[in-house]
This record gives structure tokens, C-alpha cells and sequence, in this order.
């Protein structure tokens, strides 16, 4: 069975999506970050025949909606984040659930595709399954990723030389993958959501979600005429 890996931040204000003020204030951004993960959560849990686990960074205690994110992730292993810089976090996240949960395969994402849907979480399990795949990357619209998928999570290791958040981020991810011998299928290429633009392209997409909603809620506040 899959291990899906959902690695996220709490959502305290002025730590989350800070790309979005303005025209969000602090906590209205740590609002829809908190939608954003939920929406997440919810596909995740919808999502037949996976393990889900939460890499976390922070604590949900001191976060927006922080008791309603607990409670949605009641019955998941929630592991702490721990490294330096995000490429050793996400390397040290696979590394952990090896060590949880020895020989099971790992699709891990992040909180920000709030549009994922459990169809397409599965069609991505089951891509990285198929004979002759030992992994799977999802490119993001900006050339980031936002999934990546490995039949062995000890291999996450050759993302410390990665540089992360940046425009060549899944180009030189793709590369260090296929440099360490590793067959990699693509998988769909989404939309992530950094700033204002993204958020309201991908509320648009989700229009019945958590996170729509919160992006609309900020939007009687807005200078007409732009897409702010």
C-alpha cells in the first residue's frame, strides 16, 4: 500500500503564504493557507487504498483553524519536519516514512494544490506502479513541482542538491532523479498557488472548496479592475 505524504507548515500568520499580501493581511493569508491544506486533506483522506501521513512543520495549536486541522487529521501518523532548508526537509520526511513503513512505496505532495482530487491522486498511485517505473514527478505550472512519487524514499536523498523554489526546480529535480539511475513517469502538470494570481486561477478550478472560499471572502476588499 502507498504512503501518502502530505508535507505542510502550520498555517501562523505572517509564516504562510506571505506571497499573497497584499491584498490579504497576515492572518487572511494564514486563512487560505488553512483552506488550502483542508481541501488537501480531505482528497487525501477520500483517496482509496493509501496511508496517509502529515510532515509537519510548525504546530496546528498556534495556526488559523488550527482545531479543525487537527481534527481532520486524527487517525493519520503526523511526523515533525526536521533539516535545514526545505530540499533536507522533504529528504528527511522520505526518509522517515522508510523507516515507519519499510518497502511501501511514497507519493508525497504539498498544501499548495487545493484542487487535487482523489481521482487524481489515485491515476498518480497507480502511475507510479506500473512495471518499469521507479518514479514519477509532477511538474507545477511555474517549474516547481508538486508531487513526487518513489518506489524507494531512500532515493529522496538527491534532492539536497537541488536548489528548491525556483524556476529550473523540476527540470534540475527530473535530472537529478534520472542521474541516480532512476526510470521517472510524468505525471500532469498542475498549478500551484504562490500569489494572487495563482490563488485565484486555482479557486477558479476548485470553485466548491475550502479554499475557494476563502479567496473569494478577500475579494469585496479588492481595487477593482485588476486581478490583484
Amino acid at each position: 500500500m502507498t504512503v501518502l505524504l502530505v508535507m505542510a507548515k502550520a498555517p501562523v500568520p505572517g509564516a504562510v503564504k506571505t506571497r499573497l499580501c497584499p491584498p490579504a493581511s497576515p492572518v487572511r493569508a494564514a486563512r487560505i493557507a488553512a483552506a488550502a491544506l483542508r481541501d488537501t486533506m480531505d482528497a487525501v483522506a477520500a483517496t482509496a487504498g493509501v496511508v496517509p501521513v502529515l510532515a509537519l512543520a510548525g504546530r496546528f495549536a498556534d495556526g488559523e483553524d488550527g482545531a479543525d486541522l487537527a481534527a481532520a487529521v486524527a487517525g493519520w501518523a503526523v511526523l515533525p519536519q526536521r533539516g535545514d532548508g526545505l530540499a533536507d526537509r522533504l529528504a528527511h520526511a522520505h526518509a522517515d516514512v522508510a523507516d515507519a513503513y519499510p518497502g511501501r512505496p511514497v507519493l508525497q505532495i504539498g498544501m499548495d494544490t487545493p484542487q487535487l482530487t482523489p481521482h487524481r491522486l489515485a491515476a498518480a498511485v497507480r502511475r507510479l506502479a506500473l512495471p518499469g517505473t521507479d518514479a514519477v514527478l509532477g511538474p507545477a505550472a511555474d517549474g516547481g513541482w508538486w508531487a513526487l512519487g518513489l518506489r524507494d524514499p531512500g532515493r529522496a536523498a538527491v534532492l539536497r542538491g537541488v536548489p528548491m523554489s525556483t524556476a529550473d526546480t523540476g527540470r534540475l529535480t527530473h535530472a537529478a532523479l534520472v542521474g541516480g539511475g532512476l526510470r521517472v513517469g510524468a505525471l500532469p502538470t498542475l498549478r500551484d498557488v504562490d500569489d494572487w494570481a495563482d490563488a485565484r486561477a486555482v479557486a477558479r478550478a476548485a470553485p466548491g472548496g475550502r479554499f475557494a472560499r476563502e479567496v473569494a471572502a478577500l475579494r469585496p476588499v479588492l481595487v477593482p479592475g485588476g486581478d490583484r
